[in-house]
């Protein structure tokens, strides 16, 4: 284990998958726990890095790349969501923190939620970011399907086809390192891990969710609509909706008011600090 101040780094021996880098900023004692879950293409850093110390004044926050993503653990056979949500329950019992809030963005929204429906016993609560029951019937599976008939014609990399799920809006100097990120993610995963998504529904079963949960909207989400991220808060039994200006790179083009938005998110799930309000 590397120790840097509060926050240290476990090598995470997730049991028949391999090795697995945890970040672990340890908040007060005793303090409710946060795994953050990061967007498809991109890693944790690169969701959470500007969050992350704001989180931690008040919670254990714990980040990991999702497999197949950063340093997360290589993707043998198809991609799918349950694996990355299995990768999480195993790391969550490794550090044997007891249930964890599962804070997903995008892609780790849909994690999230599996997440709960296969391992309740360590969920205590879900904050879902940008996300949504399923992405049926908009431009995402179509894009998806046709890119994977196109990409072996064509050397391009996973920044190519993943760009557009950032603002246009974020400085140069804050979108390039994002973009950079994504062009390290082999393109053949970045379509797999995209159709995985696209094949994604809790439609049926999210209505079941019995933990605490908050659904933080992104008001002008070209990616999500807002009108599918508030159907989902609507699905979940007494989920608490926090509004935030921006579109789906919020994280980038707005860290400041993306951390606000989601901490009031995240103490609406924990019942510390402020309570959440439906707008920022």
């Amino acid at each position: 284990m590397v120790l840097t101040g509060d926050r240290r780094t476990h090598l995470v021996e997730v049991s028949g998958r391999g090795t697995l880098p945890v970040t672990d900023w340890s908040g007060p004692p005793g303090a409710p726990v946060l795994v953050l879950l990061h967007g498809v293409t991109i890693d944790a850093d690169t969701n959470w890095s500007a969050v992350c110390p704001a989180l931690a004044r008040r919670y254990r926050v714990i980040t990991l790349d999702l497999r197949g993503h950063g340093r997360g653990l290589p993707v043998r056979g198809r991609y799918r969501l349950e694996d990355c949500a299995d990768d999480v329950a195993a790391v969550v019992r490794a550090l044997d923190t007891g249930p964890a809030v599962a804070v997903g963005y995008s892609m780790g929204g849909m994690v999230a939620q599996l997440f709960w429906r296969r391992h309740r016993d360590l969920t205590a609560g879900l904050v879902l970011c940008s996300t949504s029951r399923n992405v049926t019937g908009t431009w995402w599976p179509l894009a998806v399907s046709t890119t994977r008939l196109l990409a072996p014609l064509f050397p391009i990399g996973a920044d190519a086809i993943a760009a557009p799920l950032l603002d246009a809006e974020p400085d140069p100097q804050a979108r390039r390192p994002a973009l950079n990120q994504m062009r390290r993610t082999p393109l053949a995963t970045a379509l797999d891990a995209m159709h995985a998504v696209s094949r994604f529904s809790s439609h049926e079963w999210i209505g079941g969710v019995d933990v605490p949960t908050a659904v933080l909207v992104t008001r002008d989400d070209r990616v999500v609509p807002p009108h599918r991220q508030h159907r989902l808060a609507a699905a979940v039994p007494g989920a608490t909706t926090v509004e935030v200006d921006g579109d789906h790179g919020v994280f980038l083009a707005a860290p400041a008011a993306f951390a606000d938005g989601l901490l009031r998110a995240c103490a609406a799930v924990t019942a510390t600090g402020p309570k959440a309000d439906t707008a920022a």
